[in-house]
């Protein structure tokens, strides 16, 4: 058959209503509802507020998931966020987003979760994986390799290759891993409240008299320390968006991506406020405030049921839930990468889909590679930090857009329009300008070193934007593929 002839390669619906729930819900639950609870314990000190900056969060990013629900089923293409941006306000700044995410945000995350990933089944193993085959000295720096290192760029390869195989493949193991999280969460809560002796008089005293190690006083009481825990809170509600950026690959995208995002921020919701009325039913607000550093709330609690066996088990619980975070996040990262080559602003052989299953695997391959190197190199956390500030920038941009599209183009197609408009959409905007402005205010170096970092994106955008001045779209899926 003739080359002109050929139809063009397509990305393939596969993605149904459970594996489109799956992804938020598996993208947003990682280890943050086994971590959180103390640090926001001692940031506000009483249990009814920790409770309250739980459901403020949820409340905020239904806010936001609900506003995304419509500009998603607009445009249900590949890439998500990216495309919202660049319809809404232009390429560069849409650059500047795929830049972020390549270079920092998604590729850190991953590289993140591949080390928590080897340091829990090390916690799992009592330690046996802590054994260096070299350590590499350059630029004043040691990078140790190890064991802990081999295991970390294996799962990272491994969910690579997952990915590699049809969407509806990675689909189902999206759908199985976020089953496996949401019954660990409720089986610590359940056998909390009936095989650990508690009570409910917890939840009138304070955690003022705690440990607090590692908690700045400055992050204490008041509404300083509200702030600090709707942060931390706002961490581990975070991925919800990344539905959106497979939307290209999602059945019935108009009916689906309304549904997955505002039913599994729903589903977070409420497994995280169970998690947390369970975790302070068992422990005290002072037992909770001095929860070591280098433990969980959910270890103890677990303790109190399972005893010695209690660390081993909720290392396997977070083992199994950063995997799942692993390999969502591979999943819709190495679309904004496929976007941005279609639009003529990346590699373009990272636009290219495999002909036996439809997939990026070149974005996916080079998404891979970038996340060993920071994995290696050890610096993800620190990046990661600095980008927080920047995701929050771009949360607040797409949730505006939509101001943006209904002026613009008041008579396209709205399958879905967001419940409470304009109202909902404002209390989003009001929640990131106001963490944007805390974050400037607690943390202003590292805020300039994230905003330092997206622009460095330009000179390269203006590298790319020389050689392909014409902005390429990527068709649409075939929707009866």
């Amino acid at each position: 058959m003739p080359e002109s002839s050929r139809k063009p390669i397509t990305l393939v619906r596969g993605l149904g209503l459970a594996a489109s729930v799956s992804i938020v819900v598996g993208s947003v639950i990682g280890t943050g509802i086994f971590l959180k609870t103390r640090v926001m314990m001692c940031n506000v000190e009483t249990p009814g507020f920790v409770i309250a900056a739980w459901v403020a969060a949820g409340f905020l990013s239904l806010a936001g998931a609900l506003t995304y629900a419509e500009l998603a089923a607009m445009m249900p293409r590949a890439g998500g966020e990216y495309v919202f941006i660049r319809e809404g306000y232009g390429r560069p700044l849409a650059f500047l987003y795929g830049w972020t995410q390549f270079a920092v945000a998604y590729t850190g995350s991953q590289a993140a979760k591949g080390v928590s990933f080897a340091i829990f089944l090390n916690i799992l193993a009592r330690g046996a994986l802590d054994r260096n085959y070299f350590t590499l000295h350059l630029g004043g720096y040691d990078f140790p390799f190890g064991h802990l290192q081999t295991i970390a760029l294996a799962i990272i390869i491994i969910a690579t290759l997952v990915n590699c195989l049809a969407v509806s493949v990675s689909g189902k193991v999206s759908v199985f891993l976020t089953g496996l999280k949401i019954l660990i969460v409720l089986a610590i809560g359940v056998c909390a409240f009936l095989l650990a002796q508690g009570s409910f008089a917890h939840f009138s005293l304070s955690g003022a008299g705690g440990a607090c190690e590692g908690v700045e006083a400055s992050a204490r009481g008041g509404m300083a320390g509200f702030g600090a825990a709707m942060l931390g809170a706002l961490w581990a509600y975070d991925g919800w968006s990344n539905v959106t950026i497979v939307a290209g690959e999602v059945k019935n995208p108009q009916r689906n991506l309304p549904l997955a995002l505002i039913g599994g921020i729903l589903i977070v919701a409420a497994l995280y406020i169970f998690a947390n009325f369970a975790y302070l039913y068992v422990l005290s607000p002072v037992e909770v405030a001095n929860v070591a550093k280098a433990s969980s709330v959910a270890t103890e609690v677990a303790r109190k049921f399972l005893g010695p066996a209690a660390v081993g088990a909720i290392a396997m619980a977070m083992m199994v839930s950063t995997l799942g975070s692993l390999h969502t996040g591979t999943l819709s990262g190495a679309r904004i990468s496929y976007a941005m080559a279609k639009d003529g602003l990346f590699f373009r052989p990272l636009a290219r889909l495999s002909e036996q299953t439809r997939v990026p695997v070149n974005a996916l391959i080079l998404q891979c590679v970038w996340s060993c190197v920071l994995a290696l190199s050890g610096s993800f956390d620190t990046l990661t930090d600095y980008v927080i500030f920047a995701a929050w920038i771009f949360y607040a941009l797409n949730t505006a857009s939509v101001f943006i599209f209904r002026r613009r183009m008041p008579h396209a197609e709205r399958p879905y329009r967001t419940i409470g408009y304009p109202v909902l959409p404002v209390v989003f905007l009001l929640g990131a300008g106001w963490l944007i402005y805390n974050t400037l205010v607690a943390t202003p170096k590292q805020a300039l070193i994230g905003l330092g970092i997206i622009a460095l994106g330009l000179p390269i955008y203006f590298y790319w934007a020389r050689r392909n001045p014409v902005s390429y779209h990527e068709p649409l899926a075939d929707e009866d593929s």
